[in-house]
């Protein structure tokens, strides 16, 4: 069994591992025990009672966040000449077409996002075995595919994430930053939350929420009561 390390010890000190506290306290617990050097990530972990091996129970979906994730996105926007001035306006880090496609193909994924237009696709299309690996290709579901370029940038910008039910049945997904005050920290968790329970599937029986829990960096998981979404 392994040995707890000082840290570990008075992070679990700080708080009642068998309480499932609400969002706001766990915002405030995990504040309190994130003890890192670095600004560490706020992360859910949310477990649902649905089936992801089928089509009609898998949870997917985009949200905002009303402030932001705390770390900066570099977008690359892989549009026609007539788009990148509308991508340059709004942000993006990177813009261009074909240059762009040749980096790629060289191994280049040095972006958080990649946002691109419908007739474009067909040349995005084929870096797929770079860009999937490492969750870049753009998805018109994630709101990436589109030909509001300046919107779709703007937003990736400024806090929107998306989110996938994974092959257990759990979304993995960060809501911010430990250096967040805690009404943030709470406000985020509440948008995520509140969007996944919005896309619960109609066929699935039982307990939608199964367990939620929020953990900084290298902390411990604090339990959220799942009954608040259920």
């Amino acid at each position: 069994m392994a040995t707890l390390t000082k840290k570990r010890k008075a992070a679990l000190a700080k708080y009642d591992q068998n309480i499932a506290y609400s969002v706001a306290d766990a915002s405030k617990v995990v504040k309190e025990i994130s003890s890192l050097k670095f600004d560490a990530s706020v992360d859910l972990a949310i477990r649902l009672g649905v089936d992801p091996r089928k089509a009609n129970q898998m949870v997917r979906g985009i949200v905002t966040l009303p402030h932001g994730t705390g770390k900066t996105v570099r977008v690359l926007a892989i549009v026609t000449p007539d788009k990148e001035a509308e991508a340059k306006a709004a942000g993006a880090d990177y813009v261009g077409l074909d240059e762009y496609i040749e980096k790629i193909k060289g191994g280049w994924t040095d972006v958080d996002v990649i946002i691109t237009m419908p007739s474009v696709m067909g040349k995005v299309g084929a870096l797929g075995r770079v860009l999937g690996p490492r969750g870049l290709m753009p998805n018109p579901k994630t709101g990436t595919v589109t030909m509001d370029i300046g919107k779709a940038v703007t937003e990736s910008k400024g806090g929107k994430i998306d989110f996938k039910v994974d092959k257990a049945g759990i979304i993995h997904t960060s809501i911010g930053k430990a250096s967040f005050d805690a009404a943030k920290i709470t406000e985020n968790a509440n948008e995520v939350l509140q969007a996944i329970v919005k896309l619960k599937p109609s066929s699935a029986k039982g307990t939608y929420v199964k367990s939620v829990t929020m953990s900084s960096t290298m902390s411990p998981g604090i339990i959220i009561d799942n009954k608040l979404f259920n």
